[in-house]
C-alpha cells in the first residue's frame, strides 16, 4: 500500500525513535553510553581488560549489527578496558582450542566470522579506534575503523593463529596484507612480530599516537569534528571509505574461516 491516512513514508520510518534503549546494556563484554549522537563501545571482561572468548566474539557480532541499525549512532568509538586493548596472549603453539573442534560446535563459530567484519564495516557512521593498549587478539578489529588513535604503549600482535597453531583466516588474512603491504603483513602473521605503536604508525596502521591519558579524549575531540558535517555526508563517506575492504572480504572472509575449520578439526 502507498496511500490511505495510515501510510507512513520512509522517512517517518527511519526517523523513528532511537532502539540504544533496548540494546545498551544486552552485552557483557561491551559497555555502551551516547551523547549528542557519540556512542562509545567499551570491550571489557567483568570490568578489566577484554579477554578474547567465544562469547565475546558471540557478542561483537551481534552489537555491530544493532548499532548499525540505530540511525542515532551519528559517530563510533571503539576502545577497551584497563592497560590492555585485547587479550591475552597465546604462547606460541599452545592456543587451547586447536584440534578440538567438530563440525557442529564450528557452525556457529563460522556464521559469527562470516558476519563480524562485514556488520562492523556496514555501520554508517565514521568509526574512530581509541587502542588503549596492546591488542594481541583480533587486532584487525579496531584497524579497519576510519580513524586509528594508539597510545604510547600499544603494541600489535597476532598471537591466537599462525604463531599459536591456527590458520589465520577469520579476516586477519584479508585486512593485514591489505593496510601493511602484502610482504609485511605475511610476515606480520607467520612470524607473530611485535609491532609497537611507534612502527605501526610509520608504515600507516596508526594514524595518532597519544600518551594514554589523553587518548579518549582526542577520539571525542575527533568525533565533534566529524559532527560538523552533515549527516548524510558522514554516513555515504563511511560507506564509499570501506565498499573495498567489505568487496574484499565477501570473497575471502568465508573461505579464510573454512580452512581455518578445517585445520582445527579433532582427528581420530
Amino acid at each position: 500500500m502507498t496511500g490511505g491516512t495510515d501510510a507512513r513514508s520512509m522517512t517517518d520510518l527511519v526517523r523513528a525513535p532511537s532502539a540504544f534503549e533496548q540494546y545498551r546494556d544486552r552485552y557483557e563484554t561491551i559497555e555502551m553510553s551516547r551523547a549528542d549522537g557519540i556512542l562509545e563501545m567499551r570491550f571489557h571482561t567483568e570490568g578489566g581488560p577484554l579477554h578474547w572468548s567465544l562469547l565475546a566474539h558471540h557478542e561483537f557480532e551481534d552489537a555491530f549489527l544493532r548499532v548499525g541499525r540505530d540511525r542515532d549512532n551519528d559517530v563510533i568509538i571503539l576502545t577497551g578496558t584497563g592497560d590492555f586493548f585485547s587479550g591475552p596472549a597465546i604462547e606460541p603453539g599452545k592456543h587451547p582450542n586447536r584440534n578440538t573442534m567438530t563440525p557442529e560446535r564450528y557452525d556457529p563459530i563460522f556464521w559469527e566470522g562470516k558476519h563480524l567484519l562485514p556488520t562492523l564495516l556496514a555501520i554508517e557512521a565514521p568509526v574512530i579506534a581509541a587502542i588503549n593498549g596492546p591488542a594481541v587478539r583480533h587486532a584487525e578489529i579496531p584497524l579497519v575503523s576510519d580513524i586509528v588513535l594508539a597510545s604510547e604503549d600499544t603494541y600489535f600482535q597476532d598471537t591466537a593463529h599462525f604463531a599459536g597453531g591456527m590458520v589465520p583466516g577469520d579476516g586477519m588474512h584479508v585486512v593485514m596484507p591489505l593496510l601493511m603491504g602484502a610482504n609485511r603483513g605475511r610476515y606480520f602473521l607467520l612470524t607473530g612480530q611485535k609491532l609497537t605503536a611507534a612502527e605501526a604508525q610509520s608504515i600507516g596502521l596508526v594514524n595518532e599516537v597519544l600518551p594514554a591519558a589523553e587518548l579518549l579524549d582526542r577520539a571525542r575531540e575527533l568525533a565533534r569534528l566529524l559532527l560538523c558535517q552533515p549527516r548524510l555526508v558522514r554516513r555515504y563517506t563511511r560507506t564509499v571509505l570501506t565498499e573495498d575492504l567489505r568487496q574484499r572480504l565477501h570473497g575471502l572472509l568465508g573461505y579464510g574461516l573454512a580452512l581455518e575449520g578445517i585445520a582445527r578439526m579433532k582427528t581420530s
